[in-house]
């Protein structure tokens, strides 16, 4: 008892010692050079403010090349699909020719950011109904950001619109807007089909070209 009681006495009361271990430090052990995890919260905030951008801008570019079909599902953001939404509802409200003198266009704004929305959650229900592999935000992301093509047309149809109207510039506008709704379901079909199971994939493709096509429709009939 007397060696037992000796290896306590070592310490003053309330004092246990050193105690040794880890708690779960982020890249410990990793070789110099290798990838570590990085703590945000130390990153500066115009540092984290260029990367999110840089994430953006990179899913963007998958949307008009799509060929790696999991770049956005990595890591999905919202930010892209609310910007896109945002700027889409912006500008088709100008479409609005208000019947009474208290109108101010306000409806067709909040028609476009509900119809956005609400409709990229019934497709992915629709999705995940049929047995889709994929996370609801996953699919919510990419639908989002595969509206960048139909977003290009209504720019372009907008630029159009400056000139005086007629039949051939109509058709000219209606080609741009089908061309970006076949650009745009093709790009999501090309990131989500995989997720479907077989036998199922064209009950899948069919709600999310509808989906663009409602919108590529409202850009046509942007007058305004």
């Amino acid at each position: 008892m007397a060696t037992f009681d000796s290896k306590y006495d070592m310490y003053p009361a309330g004092d246990v010692g050193v105690i040794e271990g880890e708690m779960n430090i982020p890249g410990q052990g990793v070789p110099s050079g290798d990838t570590m995890e990085f703590n945000t919260l130390d990153e500066p905030i115009k540092e984290t403010f260029l990367r999110d951008l840089r994430a953006v801008g990179n899913k963007f570019y998958h949307v008009l090349i799509p060929r790696e079909k999991t770049s956005l599902l990595k890591e999905w953001d919202l930010w892209g699909p609310l910007l896109l939404c945002t700027f889409m509802a912006t500008i088709l409200q100008g479409s609005s020719e208000p019947t009474s003198k208290t109108g101010d266009g306000g409806p067709e704004f909040a028609e476009v950011f509900v119809l956005v929305w609400i409709g990229a959650a019934i497709v992915t229900f629709n999705s995940k109904l049929l047995g889709g592999n994929m996370s609801f935000f996953q699919s919510v992301c990419v639908l989002g950001y595969c509206l960048f093509p139909i977003a290009l047309a209504l720019v372009i149809c907008r630029v159009i619109l400056f000139s005086t109207q007629n039949t051939f510039l109509f058709f000219l506008r209606f080609v741009i807007s089908m061309v970006a709704f076949i650009w745009a379901t093709f790009a999501a079909t090309k990131f989500l089909g995989d997720s479907q199971p077989e036998g199922k994939k064209g009950l899948a493709v069919y709600p999310i070209c509808l989906f663009y096509f409602i919108l590529s429709w409202l850009v046509v009939s942007h007058t305004a």
